[in-house]
């Protein structure tokens, strides 16, 4: 994702803001994606992961915000709907099976997004968006 290396300086200075997963939007290409080919680079990306499990259409790929997903695939937005809590943390039950199971499902896949990168700074930036869910989630 050549596009996303060349924007690395100016999303180190990005303050920081969590979707219900604990992901940092902030940094998420899915999220920053410009252009319908750096949507298809990123898609290319999360493929590659094993995020996907094929090259998805950028219809697909592209972020409309966690609210406006008719889907979670954590199954952590829907469960905030019907409890009432605007974040995990407020919830009496957290952390949940849910919880687990998603910083589980997220463990799973950060070495294969180390060797996909390439590149230490673009991983470090990935695992800012990605991988550090449970620390976000108390934010």
């Amino acid at each position: 994702m050549q596009w996303y290396l060349e924007r690395l300086e100016e999303m180190e200075k990005a303050k920081p803001f969590y979707s219900v997963c604990g992901d940092d939007c902030a940094v998420c290409p899915r999220y920053l994606a410009r252009t319908e080919e750096e949507l298809h680079q990123t898609a290319v990306f999360w493929h590659q992961v094993g995020w996907r499990d094929r090259v998805v259409s950028n219809e697909e790929i592209r972020c409309r915000g966690c609210g406006t997903r008719q889907s979670c695939a954590f199954m952590l937005l829907p469960c905030l709907q019907e409890k009432g809590h605007e974040r995990c943390a407020k919830c009496g039950e957290y952390p949940c099976g849910k919880i687990g199971d998603m910083l589980a499902r997220s463990a799973e896949k950060e070495e294969m997004c180390r060797r996909a990168c390439g590149d230490e700074r673009m991983f470090a930036m990935l695992k800012r968006a990605f991988y550090e869910k449970e620390k976000n989630l108390f934010q």
